[in-house]
């Protein structure tokens, strides 16, 4: 979100910069309080959260904009908002306000990944990225180790007993 901002916030100057530096303040005063909150500095946390809803709310109104691209950025957000997704880590403790620790957890296999010259068909390349992310998902859970974590998603399969007497091998 806020790479989209300063990317709609290069390319504009006078008064066409004014949507996206406010939307930018409003974001900063919210990230702000979460770190406040989470230092243990946020005095009356609740009715801050709750202005700071309200400012971005009333900012993200339907309208429409004259500049083409703060359109698209009101469209956009506010659709997340609208949908309770832009402030959620001021609502929920566990949700931090950006995505740097994911992508910080993802670098190395975007690493592996270049370094193997990626793969080769999309087929490859789906296969590579659900894979990273169950092995990222049990790191994030705490697994004792990888193949732990593998053994228990591929070996929790229920029994289905022995195969069939058509099916079994030779005696």
């Amino acid at each position: 979100m806020k790479r989209n901002i300063d990317e709609v916030l290069e390319t504009k100057t006078g008064p066409a910069r004014s949507f996206g530096v406010q939307l930018k303040k409003i974001l900063r005063q919210a990230r702000q309080l979460w770190r406040d909150q989470r230092a243990g500095k946020a005095k009356n946390f609740q009715v801050r959260a709750e202005r700071i809803e309200q400012k971005l709310t009333d900012h993200l109104r339907d309208r429409v904009l004259q500049d083409e691209d703060n359109q698209r950025l009101l469209d956009g957000i506010g659709l997340q908002h609208d949908q309770g997704r832009v402030l959620q880590f001021l609502k929920n403790p566990d949700v931090e306000p950006t995505n740097n620790r994911a992508e910080r957890a993802l670098r190395p296999a975007v690493i592996a990944r270049r370094l193997s010259h990626g793969s080769k068909n999309d087929r490859g390349a789906e296969a590579y990225a659900a894979f990273t992310s169950v092995i990222q998902t049990a790191v994030k859970n705490k697994a004792s180790s990888t193949f732990d974590a593998l053994h228990n998603l591929f070996g929790s399969k229920p029994n289905l007993g022995s195969a069939p007497e058509s099916h079994a091998p030779p005696s």
